[in-house]
């Protein structure tokens, strides 16, 4: 077959872009198992960070999660929690989801024994802005603000109060907004309401 040929250029074409994709595909699946496995860890590490654990490595992030994290408890069909134990006391951590002003963010609240105030809290995102609403995740200080918080106004187990707010007159149950970040601020105290709210029957069992 001629070199200089358009049979030639099409067959060599198709030839090279069948091994690139056998090389991609056999890397995929190679990685596939230790991909699978760092996504597995960092949810203990992010876990953990909502019961105010950070700074391990990675081995000690897989003993202290055995050591901490007792089960899960199933809401429903589709709402869970983990149990955990914090020096014998029992934590409630609930995972959340919800949207930031470009795309997803996601949260992790630990509730004490009293199922009313806030022990710790850890929040993630997909692309919010750096230095804006990306402080959600990278602003260690901000997090911190969470604990001691309560989920509830006055005592009344029937609405979730939580929430980020620009301007504070409840410190029991606000935290200030991120600066210059009102969406994706917006969207935590959203997260709270959509998800915190369908643990109300389990937040009032004795």
């Amino acid at each position: 077959m001629k070199t200089e040929s358009n049979s030639y250029t099409l067959v060599y074409s198709t030839v090279m872009v069948i091994i690139v994709a056998f090389l991609l595909a056999f890397v995929y699946q190679a990685l596939k198992p230790m991909q699978d496995a760092n996504v597995v860890l960092d949810k203990k590490k992010q876990i953990l960070y909502s019961l105010n654990i950070r700074g391990l490595d990675d081995a000690s992030v897989e003993a202290k999660y055995k050591e901490v994290i007792k089960g899960v408890k199933y809401i429903d069909a589709e709402d869970s929690l983990y149990l955990a134990e914090i020096d014998g006391k029992p934590k409630y951590i609930i995972p959340m989801k919800g949207m930031g002003l470009w795309a997803g963010i996601s949260g992790l609240i630990a509730i004490n024994e009293d199922k009313s105030t806030v022990f710790g809290a850890y929040f993630d995102h997909e692309s919010e802005t750096a230095g804006l609403g990306a402080e959600i995740k990278d602003n260690l200080e901000w997090q911190e603000k969470f604990q001691g918080k309560h989920l509830f106004a006055n005592d009344k187990r029937d609405q979730i109060a939580l929430q980020v707010i620009k301007k504070v007159d409840n410190p029991e149950t606000q935290v200030d907004a991120v600066t210059g970040a009102t969406l994706t601020s917006n969207g935590v105290t959203n997260m709270f309401k959509d998800h915190l709210t369908k643990y109300i029957k389990f937040f009032n069992q004795k």
